[in-house]
């Protein structure tokens, strides 16, 4: 099997990708699992909403049980009148849930893979921003045609780079350290720096036994 390639922006050859993370057969569940965590891990869960015992209400009863043409009236603090509280009020609560290490790094190769077999990532060389250049950046998405949205991971250290593409319409910059599943998935093109390329090589890597990840 040929080693997977990507287009090299500014170049006309082609880079080689890992094919021990680029090669990964596509698994949907697990992949839909993995950026579900990582949507739920972004999640504040500070929302909350006042029950019927907790909104400030009187306990008085509105009017007299009988004698004024109306129907009975019991407390005012009920769900269904105007003030009165929730019937099924929201409380703070924490939305995140565990993905085994091996899990969420196969779920990382796999979501790489989808792009690698698609054609829709390319490389950016190390060293081509100096200087933050929007010009440039926009220049080279579309010389080498890229779908939008697109996704940017790029190193820490690269600042210029993230500076030169974090103004570009409907693109997204994201460190290799911090970018998830969810984020790969969700664009329908990446491009990668070579620095963020081998940071991506690491986290995806299979997990060994005795060995930390």
């Amino acid at each position: 099997m040929a080693s997977p390639k990507a287009q090299t922006i500014g170049k006309q050859a082609k880079s080689d990708l890992p094919e021990s993370v680029f090669s990964e057969p596509y698994n949907e569940s697990l992949v839909h699992e993995a950026a579900r965590a990582d949507m739920n891990a972004r999640r504040q869960g500070t929302h909350s909403s006042l029950t019927r015992g907790e909104v400030a209400m009187t306990g008085a009863k509105a009017w007299r049980q009988k004698g004024t043409g109306r129907a009975r009236v019991g407390a005012l603090s009920v769900p269904h009148r105007r003030g009165g509280g929730n019937a099924f009020a929201t409380k703070p609560r924490n939305y995140t849930f565990k993905v085994n290490r091996k899990a969420r790094r196969k779920a990382l190769r796999a979501a790489l893979s989808v792009h690698a077999q698609r054609d829709s990532i390319a490389v950016l060389p190390a060293g081509s921003f100096d200087k933050p250049a929007t010009k440039q950046a926009a220049e080279g998405l579309a010389k080498w045609g890229a779908d939008l949205p697109t996704l940017i991971i790029i190193s820490g250290e690269e600042e210029a780079a993230a500076k030169s593409y974090r103004n570009l319409p409907r693109v997204a910059v994201v460190s290799a350290h911090g970018v998830g599943v969810a984020e790969i998935i969700g664009h329908r093109s990446i491009l990668v720096s070579e620095d963020a390329l081998s940071v991506l090589e690491a986290r995806a890597a299979e997990v060994t036994r005795g060995v930390e990840a």
